[in-house]
């Protein structure tokens, strides 16, 4: 399989598998460990960085940082800064992100029927 960086292939693989790039390029979209739970804790109201990096107790400062930048380029999450002192900066699903919830959604489901019960 040919491959460029973006999105794992090349323009005339693109053409002759359209199916494998549409989930090549989702899970591109979400590559990294913490974006799943990132999407699913934005799924309800937006947040700050400060409840994100609380809900994701083991991330470094440095590794969520990287996350969210990921996801805001890729068009997930859009980031608020309000002009205040200090400031504050709030996180919210795109509508193209809220277009992931249901993927996301069938992941938790997937997980609560075959992953390890917890008492």
């Amino acid at each position: 399989m040919s491959k460029i960086c973006k999105d794992g292939f090349d323009r005339e693989y693109v053409k002759e598998q359209r199916e494998v790039y549409g989930i090549a390029y989702t899970q591109n979209a979400l590559s990294g460990r913490w974006k799943y739970l990132i999407l699913w804790f934005l799924k309800p109201t937006e947040r700050r960085y400060s409840e994100i990096k609380a809900f994701l107790r083991n991330i470094s400062q440095g590794s969520l940082t990287k996350q969210l930048r990921e996801l805001e380029a890729d068009g997930l999450i859009s980031r608020k800064v309000y002009p205040e002192v200090p400031p504050r900066v709030e996180y919210s699903l795109t509508s193209k992100g809220e277009q992931l919830i249901p993927i996301i959604d069938l992941m938790e489901e997937f997980g609560k029927k075959f992953g390890d019960k917890f008492d």
